[in-house]
């Protein structure tokens, strides 16, 4: 049996995006690859502002190993989207991620639209190979996991 859809209050962090003309599919709704974009921009925000990885030349990147989504309802162009996002599973240089995408404006007690897994894998820039978490973008991490929601932004 499919579990019920997650709720705003289950996740940590949440930000807000304005949906395009251009994510509508051919069927009215937004396609699938739009909400995975929300989720990669909204997850690569944190890791930037947060976590302080420099995408450009610092010396590690987060490179994503994983997805998945499961969708319950469909979300349609004027519509914006929250995405809400904690991690689920911090390792020694990967962490999974848990967002879920709601219609805006959302409330606490709000189920998502769709649900969705994301994980980084932490890489040497240039030799491509997993490495250990450096001490602040743990941290930023670590705070990401937990019950306790807030409406700061993810960025």
């Amino acid at each position: 049996m499919r579990p019920p859809p997650s709720r705003l209050s289950d996740y940590v962090l949440s930000e807000t995006f304005t949906t395009r003309w251009a994510d509508n599919d051919i069927y009215g709704h937004i396609n699938n690859a739009a909400y995975y974009g929300f989720i990669d921009t909204a997850v690569n925000r944190f890791m930037i502002a947060k976590a302080g990885i420099d995408i450009h030349s610092g010396p590690v990147i987060a490179l994503v190993v994983e997805t998945g989504c499961r969708y319950h309802a469909p979300i349609a162009f004027p519509q914006d989207v929250v995405v809400a996002l904690k991690v689920v599973r911090l390792g020694n240089s990967s962490v999974t991620w848990h967002a879920g995408l709601f219609e805006s404006p959302a409330s606490p007690g709000d189920t998502a639209a769709a649900e969705a897994h994301f994980t980084h894998v932490l890489v040497d820039r240039e030799q491509r190979r997993p490495i250990a978490w450096p001490d602040q973008l743990r941290n930023a991490l670590t705070s990401a996991m937990g019950q306790a929601r807030t409406d700061e932004p993810t960025a």
